[in-house]
């Protein structure tokens, strides 16, 4: 069963990875030293306790944190950089070094340097099982306490400890270019599966732009479409951790437009009607930002965290929108509010480095203003700022996943191991056959769904779960 869990999440990125950026160079690795004996003779690290500015003034050390945002390396980025991030941080401590190594196989790469020990102090969290969570990484407190310092402090919650703290927060919805939508008459952005699809037909009639790009060559692209699953298609904050465990078929038609069934049948019918890109096998992800960005492609699924780099990726920045996912719950629109990679730090370093590595944490989340820069909700407990990028949102109900209840912290990795469907958990390959038979019309949707169906109820039996 492990090794089908490891095999599948070596092959995707986690959301609000989820997921993040393409992924390019990376700097020399720094072997931690496992000082554990001296770390617990001392006062046990907490990050509520921890005052930036304030505490570790005269630490000294070098930590090292690795993460996929490769683009933020680079010289040119439009907004600030890790390396202008470092130097704010040095301002207030100047002898705490930070390297900074960004992988372009990030998603690839993760689970294995995790496995290895050689990731150095601060990793973005990969898809670890729960339990696995405190082999690997340091808490940074009960989940209790720490729901009072940063939001979403359930996503890597086990046993009552926190242990990751979120990069940015995210909401789900669509990247769209505003002038196309224009170009095709379209004034009111859609609400249902229908009005979108009708939507994307008056695009392809009225315009030369391809209505909807998959990204299908990417492949961790596709993961946008499990993560709107949830309360996004439901309203239901239970539905992801809770409902979903114990739904015999939970990839069936409800009849009102709404669930994990029409969601995917949306994207199934786009590329059955030709309202994609002709050749699905040649998309290119970098360069599907600049041709959103000037008016090459309508729409295309992803996070909240793409509508920073689509505006950068051209001359049009005005042009592009994030608008929300076109399903409606009894007339309402829901998305969920969720953090991106989290930020785990390593049990084995020495104690100077995990309080050099908790303190940087806590000054990116509480100083930096880095998640905000990037177009990102704050994930500070107290910072409510919605920015630019959900003007759209207005009308829009913002909803967190509930946690799974406590005892079934694990059942939702086994359903999706022996499954083998990977739902909101690197699941790409099975939304990349949505579009191959979709593109091929050799396999009907409802039989696609009814597989799906099949898999997971054979796998509630085996692992003696209750079904609903």
């Amino acid at each position: 069963m492990r090794s089908r869990k490891i095999l599948g999440t070596m092959l995707a990125v986690v959301m609000a990875a989820s997921a993040l950026t393409g992924c390019g160079s990376s700097s020399s690795t720094k072997k931690v030293e496992n000082d554990q004996p001296k770390a617990a003779e001392e006062k046990k690290l907490n990050y509520a306790d921890i005052k930036v500015g304030e505490d570790f003034k005269d630490l000294k050390t070098t930590i090292h944190f690795y993460n996929c945002r490769t683009d933020m390396d680079k010289e040119d980025y439009p907004g600030k950089n890790w390396k202008a991030y470092v130097a704010d941080f040095n301002k207030l401590y100047p002898d705490i070094k930070v390297e900074v190594e960004s992988d372009t196989d990030f998603a690839n790469n993760a689970l294995v340097r995790l496995q290895g020990g050689d990731w150095g102090d601060i990793m973005y969290i990969p898809a670890v099982d729960k339990k696995e969570l405190s082999t690997y990484f340091l808490p940074y407190g009960e989940t209790e306490a720490m729901k009072k310092q940063v939001k979403y402090a359930n996503a890597w919650e086990y046993k009552g400890q926190c242990y990751g703290v979120a990069c940015m927060g995210n909401a789900l919805g669509m990247v769209y270019n505003k002038a196309v939508f224009n170009k095709a008459g379209i004034t009111q952005l859609p609400k249902t599966p229908e009005e979108f699809i009708n939507d994307l037909q008056a695009i392809k009639d009225k315009t030369d732009a391809t209505p909807l790009y998959t990204n299908y060559a990417a492949k961790w692209t596709l993961g946008a479409w499990d993560a709107y699953i949830g309360v996004t298609a439901t309203g239901d904050a239970k539905f992801m951790n809770q409902t979903l465990l114990h739904s015999a078929t939970p990839f069936s038609d409800p009849g009102n437009g709404t669930g994990p069934y029409n969601v995917y049948k949306l994207l199934y019918e786009a590329v059955n009607k030709g309202l994609t890109e002709e050749d699905y096998s040649t998309t290119d992800w970098e360069g599907s930002k600049g041709m959103l960005n000037s008016g090459k492609i309508g729409c295309m699924a992803l996070g909240s965290w793409a509508y920073s780099q689509m505006k950068a990726a051209g001359d049009h920045p005005e042009d592009v929108g994030y608008m929300p996912f076109p399903i409606s719950v009894d007339g309402k629109q829901y998305t969920v509010s969720a953090g991106d990679y989290n930020y785990g730090i390593n049990v084995k370093s020495s104690a100077d480095n995990q309080k050099a590595a908790m303190l940087f944490v806590k000054w990116l989340t509480e100083k930096s203003g880095w998640a905000n820069n990037e177009g990102a909700m704050g994930v500070a407990a107290n910072d409510n700022t919605l920015p630019e990028t959900y003007s759209e949102f207005k009308d829009v109900t913002f909803i967190e996943d509930e946690p799974s209840v406590s005892g079934e912290e694990d059942v939702l990795n086994t359903l999706n191991a022996d499954s083998e469907l990977m739902v909101n958990n690197g699941g790409n390959d099975k939304v990349l056959t949505i579009v191959e038979h979709a593109a091929k019309k050799d396999k009907g949707f409802d039989d696609i769904m009814n597989e799906w169906n099949k898999k997971w109820s054979e796998a509630q039996k085996q692992n003696s779960i209750e079904q609903k």
